[in-house]
């Protein structure tokens, strides 16, 4: 298990000089956003949520639940600002969940691993995760077959431990400048990955980073897709973002990552082939339920 005193120490100096990141709302005073938060207790702790259902949801059927977990020192509310993906949410007619972190030295966080002797916290967030769900499913607003987990920067690193601790939640994955600090776990089942990351972002790993490349082979390798991607390469007014898709895996999932050349620790505002970064990932999970790709 990583020491997490030092990751987060790094994630929090490199992000701090990032214009993007403190649009993450790099406050620990508070936030912008002044709408409704929903609360749930859980190990008796309050934890906040914000929920957006989309334009038009009349409360009779179930949607697919996106989990969007926001970075190291972010507020849940202006994370959803910034990320936008309320519209999407409305156009694709999906639950959309932004959870908020708990303070650890005055700055929200995730305790994105099983708890040991060498975290640097010891909340359950992933049991908050699961009771959260389950909260919802009670509420009859979601399909449990169709929940999806993604996150920026240490939310990636979330989204990457309930790919492995709570599996039996989560159908697919996405990491947006997240690390994943597992290096070995095994979800009870096939586990699609969408990884946007930027080559200036400690991109080859770093003494408590696990490179792009090994993340990418431990999940080729679990969900056993082809080893040979089919490679693009995207031109976004300059910027040169390079996509790898891994196919064919086990019920059908696949792999993707795409590379942004000289891309920093962000949520990226690029344009990739006409679509943001919530409408890339959105296409990307949706396609998938808990067993699978799903076939119309």
């Amino acid at each position: 298990m990583k020491n997490f005193i030092l990751l987060f120490t790094l994630i929090f100096s490199f992000s701090c000089s990032s214009d993007e990141f403190e649009k993450d709302g790099f406050d620990k005073d508070g936030q912008s956003y002044d709408g409704p938060i929903e609360t749930i207790t859980f190990n008796g702790i309050v934890r906040q949520y914000i929920i957006h259902t989309p334009q038009g949801y009349d409360g009779t059927s179930k949607l697919p639940l996106l989990l969007n977990f926001h970075g190291f020192g972010g507020q849940a509310g202006d994370y959803m600002s910034y990320t936008n993906m309320s519209s999407i949410a409305d156009s694709e007619n999906f639950i959309l969940v932004y959870p908020q972190g708990t303070n650890l030295d005055g700055y929200p966080h995730w305790n994105a691993d099983l708890n040991g002797d060498d975290n640097k916290s010891d909340v359950d967030d992933l049991g908050f995760i699961e009771a959260l769900v389950n909260k919802l499913y009670s509420e009859n607003l979601i399909d449990l077959k169709r929940v999806y987990a993604v996150g920026y920067s240490n939310g990636g690193m979330m989204s990457y431990a309930l790919a492995c601790y709570k599996s039996n939640l989560i159908a697919a994955i996405g990491s947006v400048s997240g690390y994943m600090i597992q290096n070995e776990c095994t979800p009870s089942h096939s586990m699609p990955l969408i990884k946007l990351h930027g080559t200036t972002d400690y991109y080859d790993g770093g003494e408590d980073y696990n490179s792009v490349k090994s993340v990418l082979d431990f999940w080729i390798n679990f969900n056993n897709t082809n080893t040979d991607p089919i490679i693009n390469n995207i031109n976004d007014n300059g910027t040169s973002i390079t996509s790898y898709k891994y196919e064919n895996g086990n019920n059908n999932v696949s792999v993707e990552h795409y590379k942004i050349i000289n891309g920093e620790h962000v949520w990226f505002s690029n344009d990739f082939n006409g679509k943001n970064t919530g409408q890339l990932i959105w296409d990307f999970v949706s396609k998938y339920d808990i067993d699978g790709l799903i076939v119309d």
